[in-house]
């Protein structure tokens, strides 16, 4: 009996040994399991506001070269367009922008990463070059919601946004099979420009619970609002075990964010998700004011990722010097008339429009580069040079 009590002893302490052996033998595996435990918090009020403090007064546009009618356009082999690229920059240099908001794909990650990765790199070559930083877009929930690869349609005359698509498409978004693709894409790309100083930031995903009113209501899913809710709380977390070293944000765009009680779960989901608060406003100067002091109760840096529509009552003249006082950043939508024809307003995909609005909606300079209203160049060019003038 004592010799069976012994013998067991010897086969535990030999278990434990060996049990302590393999953990030893496969330190790459115990690593990985605590890496994937491990991702990087949302940004304390502190952490953001110091690196706001780094930061330039930060004035740009959202960017698509005037050649290229969506996202699919711009990165693909065929269409990336460099030479255009570094001209359209160079005005914008010239101009006193120092950032551009600038979307990507999941379906271009799909066709070919690397591939994709060179060209970004290029693009943020050049963007740099012009004292640029780029804050990369990585989905979007507007316009057409059935993108292809491949040679993009033409431009519909006269019709604002005609080509521009929804990232991810609609099959995919209704296709959980579909999902590790979208995390690869995610966890990849950010992977790899993590610790690039080019890079503002990442804007996770435009515009979630845009239901793209008239231009495709009718193809619109009902309940892709709430497929992207979960979808998105999983992108956050996605990009954060991705350990960024820059900032996380979505932007709200719509609706009431004075009161925590009115506000819908996601727009609460964005702003706590967020490390930097941005948000949009295409209204009056009056109303811009408004939302910012509505959101300043978070005690983070706000970036207006999109304003400027003339029509509104959105322009430079009435935006810009509110938004100094208030020291937030402010990117444009459109730089320079093109493709994707944001000149033309919304309106146009219901009203019938034969030549180009007397007042433009979108952009800021024409395809030459010459500025559409020198007085809102100008304005921009002093503010900018005042805001960042060197010591």
């Amino acid at each position: 009996m004592k010799k069976v009590k012994l013998c067991l002893t010897f086969m535990l302490a030999g278990l434990v040994l060996l049990s302590c052996n393999n953990k030893k033998s496969n330190p790459e595996e115990n690593k990985s399991e605590t890496a994937s435990i491990e991702k990087r918090e949302i940004w304390t009020k502190d952490q953001a506001n110091k690196w706001y403090a780094e930061q330039p007064w930060l004035v740009g546009a959202n960017y698509s070269p005037s050649t290229a009618i969506n996202q699919l356009e711009m990165w693909q082999e065929d269409t990336f367009d460099p030479k255009r690229i570094d001209q359209e920059l160079g005005w914008a240099e010239n101009l006193g922008m120092n950032v551009m908001r600038v979307y990507l794909h999941d379906l271009l990650h799909q066709q070919n990463p690397e591939g994709l990765y060179k060209r970004m790199d290029q693009f943020l070559e050049i963007a740099d070059k012009h004292h640029i930083k780029t804050l990369f877009v990585l989905f979007d929930s507007c316009w057409d919601p059935f993108p292809a690869l491949g040679k993009q349609r033409a431009p519909k005359p006269h019709t604002h946004n005609s080509g521009w698509v929804q990232a991810p498409g609609q099959k995919a978004l209704q296709d959980k099979t579909q999902y590790p693709r979208l995390e690869k894409y995610v966890k990849e790309t950010v992977s790899h420009f993590k610790d690039d100083k080019r890079i503002l930031g990442w804007d996770v995903w435009n515009e979630p619970d845009n239901m793209t009113g008239p231009s495709y209501e009718k193809v619109e899913i009902k309940n892709k609002v709430d497929l992207i809710l979960q979808l998105l709380k999983d992108v956050f977390v996605w990009v954060r075990e991705s350990n960024p070293s820059q900032p996380l944000t979505s932007g709200v765009w719509v609706g009431d964010w004075s009161d925590e009680a009115k506000m819908k779960p996601m727009h609460k989901m964005q702003i706590e998700q967020s490390d930097i608060v941005s948000f949009h406003n295409y209204n009056t100067p009056q109303d811009f004011e408004k939302v910012i002091k509505q959101l300043q109760r978070y005690g983070k840096p706000l970036i207006c990722t999109e304003y400027m529509a003339r029509p509104n009552g959105s322009t430079f003249e009435g935006f810009l010097p509110i938004a100094r006082k208030y020291n937030v950043g402010m990117i444009n939508w459109g730089f320079v008339d093109g493709k994707t024809q944001t000149k033309y307003a919304w309106d146009s995909w219901t009203k019938t429009y034969t030549a180009e609005p007397k007042l433009w909606f979108h952009e800021v300079l024409h395809t030459d580069g010459t500025p559409y209203i020198k007085a809102e160049t100008d304005l921009i060019k002093k503010m900018t040079s005042e805001a960042n003038k060197k010591n």
